[in-house]
């Protein structure tokens, strides 16, 4: 990442140039087409009106898998794709994704009987031919109990072990794509949002934006638009004669820490309310469990979980893990979002497909040319997504399209040629702490050692940002000046993590403001106001209030 001071905010010749390619939205599939295309040799501007990965990318489940649930619908397609690019991302970002064990506990009560989910498994290992992860295994009732004997021994018939993987962090997966895009040529705009579409001569050429964080309207100029907008995608095309596109639906995941009964590996259980399958997944120390399903037409910039979606999934994990006993009070914190599913009047929302649609309107609204529309899609299947994007960008513009690299070209922080042996030897030099050390590479990867530089040997930005926090002061510096981080909410929520620890970053976010004052000019009212907009942002985590001292 060359450049250590913050570019221009909006480059002045914006208006003036045309760029071959403008994508709205910077989620993991807006920020996944721009780096390919830019990859590509397009010039490419990815506009989002937040910050990247801010929308349903940093509410999901924070798995890469193949969709075993997928293939009771007969979506055996998505199901290789999926298992083809786990095995992908499991190569080029190897300090974000990793291999995580499933158990699938079979009660005689469930719908999915042992037959059942036998033939899925047989059916997930031949899909996954070329995998590098251990095949399935059936275990009987008394060899899965020895596994994990918090589960709910009554009606329990066995098990089915099986792995897949897990990207603690899918924002870092996002930031990592926008900042390749942006050092393959790319511009990336954030807080910029795009209030309509321009359409000249049935032909959409632009996009007009405002400037969210210092006011200001802009046009930009393109050959062709992306709306890669997620559950916004109605909104950048309301007024313009599109149909309806999206269906999204809600889903709540809960944030506890180890309890009683806890399994070693992830638990992907058939939920007794309703069926639904969820996961109780080890995460960063802690335990993630969700997700809820439910169809959503509310205001999709306040999407908060429900205490009705917190209590289910208390009692659905109480039920499988008898020993548990979690209440609401064990609950550090929960969150929510919307999947962006194409739209569907009838059938239950688990119904609707998890396969990505991309929609030419050129040929379904012929007033619409040289827009196109990405619906749905997934986290595992977002390269293959912008892959099969950038294909039909080529072939609009009339060019011919050069092979797509980036199934081979690691992402900037998992580019090395052995991960294994870059890491152990950063934990022996860098001269942190082992936990500080290898803490920074699961965020960094390779850039970890450039954090560590930043600091030197300066006290304030080596030390922890707080009592109970691994994260240190030089990554404060490190996402305004090389990361695009704009706020303090981008750089805990988005860059340094912080905002996913048990106190959602409260207790660190003061130290954060004072370093942003002393080491990036920051002057007191921005301080102030930073961390007043940061502890209002995380109110919609219903964060557990802490402990008073007696």
């Amino acid at each position: 990442m060359a450049g250590a001071e913050t570019p221009r905010r909006i480059p002045d010749e914006i208006g003036r140039r045309t760029f071959d390619l403008i994508i709205v939205g910077a989620g993991v599939n807006g920020a996944g087409i721009a780096r390919d295309a830019a990859m590509r040799g397009l010039s490419v501007l990815l506009i989002e009106k937040e910050d990247i990965g801010s929308g349903t990318t940093d509410s999901s489940t924070r798995l890469i898998h193949g969709g075993l649930r997928y293939l009771e619908y007969y979506e055996f397609g998505l199901v290789r794709e999926s298992l083809r690019e786990r095995e992908i991302l499991l190569h080029i970002a190897p300090h974000l994704v990793r291999p995580l064990g499933f158990l699938i506990p079979i009660y005689g009560d469930m719908k999915r009987g042992p037959g059942m989910i036998r033939l899925g498994m047989i059916a997930y290992d031949v899909l996954s031919y070329d995998k590098s992860l251990p095949r399935h295994q059936m275990l009987d009732r008394e060899a899965t109990l020895r596994r994990e004997p918090g589960l709910d021994p009554d009606g329990l018939v066995g098990a089915a072990f099986y792995y897949d993987a897990q990207v603690p962090y899918p924002e870092r997966l996002t930031v990592e794509n926008a900042l390749s895009a942006r050092d393959h040529g790319a511009v990336v705009l954030t807080y910029a949002k795009v209030d309509r579409l321009l359409i000249e001569n049935d032909q959409v050429v632009g996009v007009h934006f405002t400037d969210m964080l210092n006011g200001g309207e802009h046009e930009a100029r393109g050959r062709l638009v992306v709306n890669a907008a997620g559950p916004w995608v109605d909104e950048v095309l309301r007024g313009i004669g599109a149909p309806r596109m999206i269906g999204g639906t809600k889903g709540t995941h809960i944030v506890v820490d180890p309890f009683p009964g806890a399994p070693t590996e992830a638990l992907y259980v058939e939920a007794r309310a309703d069926g639904r399958p969820y996961f109780i997944v080890p995460w960063n120390g802690r335990y993630l469990i969700g997700t809820t399903d439910t169809r959503y037409n509310d205001d999709l910039d306040r999407v908060f979980p429900t205490e009705d979606e917190i209590d289910y999934l208390i009692s659905e994990t109480n039920r499988v893990l008898p020993s548990a006993g979690l209440t609401r009070d064990d609950v550090l914190y929960a969150y929510a979002g919307v999947r962006p599913l194409p739209y569907k009047e009838e059938g239950s929302p688990g119904s609707i497909t998890r396969s990505h649609i991309i929609y030419d309107h050129a040929r379904h609204e012929p007033q619409l040319g040289g827009l196109i529309s990405i619906i749905g899609g997934k986290i595992t299947t977002y390269r293959s997504l912008a892959e099969e994007t950038v294909d039909l960008v080529f072939e609009k513009l009339n060019r011919p399209a050069p092979p797509c690299r980036t199934g081979r070209i690691p992402l900037p922080g998992g580019n090395t040629r052995d991960w294994e042996a870059f890491a152990a030897n950063f934990v022996a030099t860098s001269g942190l702490d082992e936990p500080v050390a290898k803490r920074l590479l699961r965020i960094y990867g390779t850039f970890a050692p450039t954090v560590r530089r930043l600091a030197g040997d300066d006290a304030r930005l080596l030390a922890p940002l707080g009592p109970n926090s691994l994260a240190i002061g030089a990554e404060i510096p490190y996402a305004v000046r090389w990361e695009l981080a704009q706020t303090l909410i981008d750089v805990f929520m988005r860059r340094a993590m912080v905002g996913w620890d048990p106190d959602v970053g409260r207790d660190e976010i003061e130290t954060a403001g004072e370093i942003a004052r002393d080491y990036l000019g920051w002057d007191d009212a921005r301080v102030q106001r930073e961390v007043a907009d940061y502890r209002a942002y995380t109110e919609r985590f219903r964060p557990r209030e802490p402990a008073v001292a007696s």
